[in-house]
């Protein structure tokens, strides 16, 4: 059946779930899909929602494809769509805030 096209991956908003689970994928019955990745990065100097906001739009301008879940309380951010550690850092650095390894 070429051509079919099969949604992959819940739509749920459940805070449980990854963000990358929470977008659907189109792909061709003989694809696979993709894996699903996410990277958690702490930012300690991320202070409210505005901190946050900065730090999403610089993730996600520098990494196109990505989705940046930055949480304020908890204090990190949550990359899906990338693999890349580094280019992740450099992103959150770009927007002026310092991320380390989670503890």
């Amino acid at each position: 059946m070429m051509g079919r096209t099969i949604r992959v991956g819940p739509r749920s908003r459940s805070p449980l779930m990854c963000c990358c689970m929470n977008k659907s994928k189109s792909t061709s019955a003989t694809e696979a899909p993709a894996a699903l990745e996410a990277i958690v990065v702490r930012v300690d100097d991320m202070a409210c929602g505005h901190c946050a906001q900065v730090i999403k739009t610089s993730v996600e301008a520098t990494l196109p494809g990505t989705e940046a879940r930055p949480d304020p309380a908890r204090k990190t951010v949550t990359v899906c769509g990338t693999t890349d550690l580094t280019a992740v850092r450099r992103a959150i650095a770009s927007a002026g805030y310092t991320p380390s390894p989670m503890s």
